[in-house]
């Protein structure tokens, strides 16, 4: 007789999946997508909104007008005897008025005023106060006396005059450094663009 050999079922062994290659591309990486196929990509983050304040805005939004350096004198001036003459008429010539407006008044010029002419804002905002206190000062005898009479209150109310040319002082120092800054940034840009090689 024959001796029929029974044979034990071998075990197939689970296949292994392939590994992936380092770099963290998982299957991706191991099972190309075909041409034509698209692939979805997870979103980021959204970036941030940059939040800018209110006073910001409204400071944008503000006129921001280039005077030359006459045109800066003649505007604190003319702005300075035009309040005076509103202070003399509604107010009754008040001094202290006349002096708290003659702050902003200071601050816009040297706001207003082109780069290359910021060294007369302190310069012509004195001039201006001296052109407004005529209104105010109310002196009376002719000319004489009107000249005394200015010559009294730019001397009794000499702090505004300093507080005004020290504001405009501050703010035409600024803006200088900070157009100084500007143009070197500018300068090291195009010396930086210059000195790169053509491909």
């Amino acid at each position: 007789m024959e001796q029929h050999r029974t044979r034990t079922p071998q075990r197939r062994q689970p296949q292994q999946a392939p590994l992936s290659p380092p770099g963290g591309l998982g299957e991706a990486a191991a099972y190309p997508v075909p041409a034509g196929v698209g692939v979805a990509v997870a979103p980021g983050p959204a970036p941030r909104s940059r939040t800018v304040a209110p006073v910001v805005l409204a400071l944008r939004r503000f006129p921001n007008p280039r005077l030359t350096g006459i045109g800066a004198g003649l505007f604190a001036a003319l702005v300075m005897f035009l309040l005076a003459c509103l202070d003399r008429l509604l107010l009754g010539s008040s001094e202290v008025v006349y002096g708290v407006l003659f702050l902003p008044v200071s601050a816009l010029t040297a706001l207003w005023v082109r780069p290359a002419d910021l060294v007369t804002a302190p310069i012509s905002v004195p001039i201006a106060f001296a052109v407004g206190v005529i209104p105010v000062a109310g002196g009376t005898g002719g000319f004489g006396g009107q000249t005394m009479a200015v010559v009294t209150a730019l001397a009794v109310h000499a702090g505004w005059l300093y507080g005004g040319t020290l504001v405009a002082g501050i703010i035409a120092t600024v803006r200088k450094v900070r157009h100084m800054r500007e143009r070197q940034r500018h300068l090291a840009r195009s010396g930086q663009g210059a000195r790169r090689p053509r491909p």
